[in-house]
C-alpha cells in the first residue's frame, strides 16, 4: 500500500509511470488489492496529470488481460470500432451510435464497445436500450449479433463483460478518467481499425500512438472544435474545425484538420447538437435521424461522423464522399432496417425488443 501511495505522489509530480508501471498499478486496482481511496487517488492523479500513450497502453493492457471476456466472431470482413471517450465541453447527443448504424448499413461490421452515461447525459448503452437492444445480454450474443446483422455492443458495465471489476468501478463514479480510454479499447471483439473521438486536442495524436501501440491497424482519431475554439467534442464537428490524427497500415501517423465547408455543410449552432434531459424523447430523436424524419443539424453530424469508417475501409475515397453515401444510407431506409436487424439479433428475448422498437417507430410515423 505504501509503495503505491508513492507513485500517486510521483503521478502528482507529474512523473508519469512507464507502461509496466502503469499496467502494474492498474492490475492492483482491478484485483482491488488497494483500499478504495488509493484507488480512487490514483484514477484522479493520472487523470489531472494527463495520461501518456505509455500509460493508457499499460492500463489497456491490464484490463483486456485480467477483466475482459473475449470472443472472436466469425466474418468475413474486418471488425471496426466507434466510439467516443466523454469528458468533453460540448456536450451533444449520441452521434458515434447512430453513425454505426449507418456504417453497418454498409456491409462494415461495427463491433462496438460502450457505456451507460458517465460525464453526459445519455450513452451508447443508454439509447440503444432505449429502442430495444438487450444491452445486458452476455458476450456471446453480442458475438452473434455482430455476425448475423453486422452490429453488436459490449456493454462495458456489464460484469458479463468485464466480470472482475471494471464494471464495479464504473458504477462507483461519475467524472471522467484515464479509464474513458483505456477501457473502451478493452473491447472484447479485439477489432483492428478504429475511429475514436477524444476530449482533448493534446490527446488526438498521443491516442492514435496508442492504438497503434496496441496492435490497430488503420485508426481515425478526432477531437472537434466549436466555432471560436474554446470548447471541444468527441466527434468530428459541423460548428468548427476537427483536428485528425490517422494511422495507416503502415504505422505512420498524420495529422490534418477539417472543416465543415469541406464537406459541403454549413456551419451549425452547437446548441442544436444538444440532447434531450428525456430519456425517451432522445430514442424517438435517434429514431427520427436513422429513419431519415429529421434531415437537420442532428442528421448532418451523424451522416459526417459515419464518413470517416467509410473512407478507413475503403468504401469512399475522402470523407467528403463518405458523407454522402451515409446520407443516401439513410435516406433509402437502409439504416433503420439494419437497426431493426440489431434489435431481432442482439437480444435474448427478440419478441420483447422488436416490440419496443416498433411502438417507437410507430409514434414518428415510420412502418416497415
Amino acid at each position: 500500500m505504501k509503495a503505491f501511495g508513492n507513485k500517486i505522489s510521483d503521478i502528482m509530480m507529474r512523473k508519469n509511470l512507464t507502461r509496466e508501471e502503469a499496467k502494474e498499478m492498474f492490475s492492483q486496482v482491478l484485483l482491488n488489492e488497494q483500499p478504495d481511496l488509493q484507488q480512487g487517488a490514483f484514477l484522479v492523479a493520472l487523470t489531472m496529470k494527463g495520461p501518456t500513450p505509455e500509460e493508457i497502453a499499460g492500463s489497456w493492457e491490464a484490463i483486456y488481460e485480467l477483466d475482459t471476456v473475449k470472443v472472436t466472431p466469425k466474418v468475413s470482413q474486418p471488425l471496426v470500432e466507434n466510439c467516443g471517450t466523454g469528458m468533453d465541453t460540448l456536450k451533444t447527443f449520441n452521434i458515434s451510435t447512430a453513425a454505426a448504424v449507418v456504417a453497418a448499413a454498409n456491409g462494415i461490421y461495427m463491433a462496438k464497445h460502450g457505456a451507460r452515461a458517465i460525464t453526459s447525459k445519455c450513452g451508447a448503452v443508454d439509447i440503444l436500450e432505449s429502442v430495444g437492444v438487450d444491452v445486458e445480454c452476455d458476450a456471446e450474443i453480442v458475438k452473434k449479433s455482430i455476425e448475423r446483422a453486422g452490429i453488436g455492443i459490449f456493454n462495458g458495465m456489464s460484469p458479463k463483460v468485464h466480470p472482475q471489476a471494471l464494471y464495479r468501478i464504473l458504477s462507483q463514479i461519475r467524472f471522467g478518467t484515464i479509464l474513458n480510454i483505456a477501457a473502451s479499447l478493452a473491447n472484447p471483439a479485439l477489432p483492428r481499425y478504429g475511429v475514436r473521438g477524444v476530449y482533448s486536442r493534446e490527446l488526438v495524436k498521443p491516442t492514435a500512438q496508442v492504438m497503434r501501440e496496441i496492435g490497430y491497424k488503420k485508426a481515425i482519431v478526432v477531437h472537434g472544435l466549436n466555432e471560436d475554439g474554446t470548447k471541444g467534442m468527441d466527434e468530428i464537428s459541423t460548428v468548427g474545425e476537427t483536428i485528425i490524427a490517422e494511422l495507416y497500415e503502415s504505422g505512420e501517423i498524420t495529422s490534418y484538420t477539417i472543416a465543415p465547408e469541406d464537406v459541403g455543410i454549413q456551419r451549425t449552432n452547437e446548441y442544436a447538437l444538444l440532447p434531450s434531459p428525456d430519456r425517451k424523447e432522445e430514442a424517438l430523436s435517434f429514431l427520427r435521424i436513422l429513419s431519415g424524419k429529421d434531415r437537420g443539424p442532428k442528421f448532418e453530424i451523424v451522416c459526417l461522423n459515419a464518413a470517416p469508417i467509410l473512407y478507413m475501409m475503403g468504401q469512399a475515397k475522402d470523407i467528403k464522399e463518405g458523407f454522402n453515401i451515409a446520407k443516401e444510407t439513410i435516406e433509402t431506409g437502409q439504416a433503420v432496417i439494419k437497426l431493426r436487424e440489431w434489435v431481432k439479433e442482439q437480444n435474448f428475448d427478440p419478441e420483447f425488443g422488436e416490440k419496443k422498437l416498433n411502438s417507437l417507430l410507430e409514434r414518428i410515423n415510420v412502418r416497415l
